[in-house]
């Protein structure tokens, strides 16, 4: 990936790995747009990093998501670089679930991870191609490739972004736009509520391994237990899902 000189939009940017990718994008002389539900979360990260432009945008809002499209495109048509960072994980029992009258709180993860980053991708695809360089990140997960069963909808929304910026990649491949996909392992945020990743990667580690991939130029990238999950053999994803399974079972 070109290394400085882009204006990158990061979606979920305010917080955990898109805080931390912007600081890197920043350092590394990149213009750099965050954008996220909760203006009080967007005002502490300018307040942390003063270069950084923010913008209040419900990207699992179907109209939040092209308005923000409009926006860039009217006010910061510089915009060569989209990463779909985005993203709710929700731990639960399907035998619990309450699914009949509780569909709507199910239904979030889907919309904000799965439809948020194929719309996005849509939409700015067209526009990055006329760019002299351009680029979409789409930052998935290890579970993408082995589910982390107690977060079933997580990890099944997971693979279908792995999947769909596979067909990305290809369709692009003759235009002037990058495709990467970032896996992350387990990394100390608040994904999915506080204290749940405390054993995680540590973030700035974590941020540091997945800078060092994109300056190498790979398309595909992993960190610590997600990089060798990217090219597991499906006996090996059973088994890594089974013991994970095993080991959290008792949470839910």
């Amino acid at each position: 990936m070109k290394r400085s000189g882009n204006t990158i939009l990061i979606t979920g940017g305010s917080t955990g790995i898109g805080l931390a990718f912007a600081e890197r994008f920043l350092k590394a002389e990149n213009t750099v747009i965050v954008c996220g539900r909760r203006e009080s979360a967007l005002e502490s990260a300018k307040e942390k990093y003063p270069d950084l432009i923010t913008r209040v945008a419900d990207v699992s809002k179907e109209n939040g998501r092209t308005e923000l499209f409009k926006w860039v495109a009217e006010n910061h048509h510089e915009v060569n670089v989209l990463v779909n960072n985005a993203g709710i994980q929700q731990r639960f029992n399907v035998l619990k679930a309450e699914a009949e009258d509780n569909w709507d709180y199910y239904k979030n993860e889907i919309t904000t991870n799965v439809e948020a980053p194929f719309h996005l991708s849509m939409l700015f695809a067209p526009y990055l191609a006329q760019k002299e360089y351009g680029a979409i990140i789409n930052v998935t997960s290890g579970l993408a490739f082995t589910p982390f069963v107690i977060a079933p909808i997580y990890s099944a929304t997971k693979a279908a972004l792995h999947s769909f910026t596979m067909s990305l990649r290809h369709q692009l491949s003759e235009t002037s736009v990058e495709v990467i996909e970032v896996a992350p392992p387990a990394v100390k945020t608040d994904l999915g509520g506080a204290g749940l990743h405390t054993s995680g990667e540590p973030l700035d580690e974590f941020a540091d391994g997945i800078f060092r991939g994109l300056e190498e130029g790979k398309s595909e990238i992993g960190y610590g237990s997600s990089a060798d999950r990217l090219r597991m053999s499906r006996d090996d994803i059973d088994d890594y899902t089974e013991k994970m399974y095993n080991a959290t079972k008792h949470t839910i």
